[in-house]
């Protein structure tokens, strides 16, 4: 019997995704990008505040519903950007296996989602708040909730390790930081084309 994938992705990224890749590559991608993409969209909605115009009720309807399309959107444009940029490198893996990689690194913050559930116990919409009325008045709440927060943290960080590590495997690179450095070039190919149309814009607006 094979191990368990979700137990081996912690701290066996390569041989669990190169393990995958070969038995089955669609195993759980789907499911894993849409909660990761719930994940993602409630971060966001915390982040920028949300609950100042929405309610709590329609904040997590609509990270239910919207974060799993969100989720299998950024997959698919993601993997191809990364077999794109990684052919620069030597990256010789295909759109199929990278989305693979991808989902499988995800697996922590899928594991940070029921997180959500004791912070919103604990504090209940000042999560999407600017304001904290809540948290204000009981100050106590605090220190579980930055427990909480900080577990989310480490999570999101130990993904983007696995994601280095899985998507190396994937594109053949002997090591992680062939598969950051793809990570990097993917990044790079959206943000200096967006830095420069923001430029522009910029010196167009002065020379008026």
């Amino acid at each position: 019997m094979s191990p368990n994938p979700f137990i081996t992705i912690w701290l066996h990224p390569r041989q669990t995704v190169r393990r995958i890749v070969t038995e089955d590559p669609e195993l759980h991608v789907l499911l894993l990008a849409s909660l990761a993409g719930i994940s993602e969209a409630l971060d966001r909605a915390s982040m920028r505040n949300i609950g100042d115009r929405l309610s709590l009720p329609i904040i997590l309807g609509l990270a239910c519903v919207l974060g799993p399309l969100g989720g299998l959107v950024s997959l698919w444009l993601t993997s191809y950007l990364l077999r794109w940029s990684g052919r620069w490198i030597g990256g010789v893996g295909n759109a199929d296996h990278i989305r693979t990689a991808i989902a499988w690194a995800s697996v922590p913050v899928v594991f940070s989602l029921p997180l959500w559930i004791p912070e919103l116990l604990l504090v209940g919409s000042d999560l999407f708040t600017k304001e904290t009325p809540h948290v204000d008045a009981h100050p106590w709440l605090l220190i579980p909730f930055l427990v909480l927060v900080l577990a989310e943290v480490v999570l999101g960080v130990w993904t983007f390790v696995l994601l280095c590590h899985t998507v190396a495997e994937v594109q053949g690179f002997p090591s992680a930081w062939r598969g950051l450095a793809n990570l990097l070039l993917a990044g790079a190919t959206i943000v200096i084309p967006l830095v420069l149309i923001v430029l522009v814009i910029i010196a167009l607006s002065l020379n008026r």
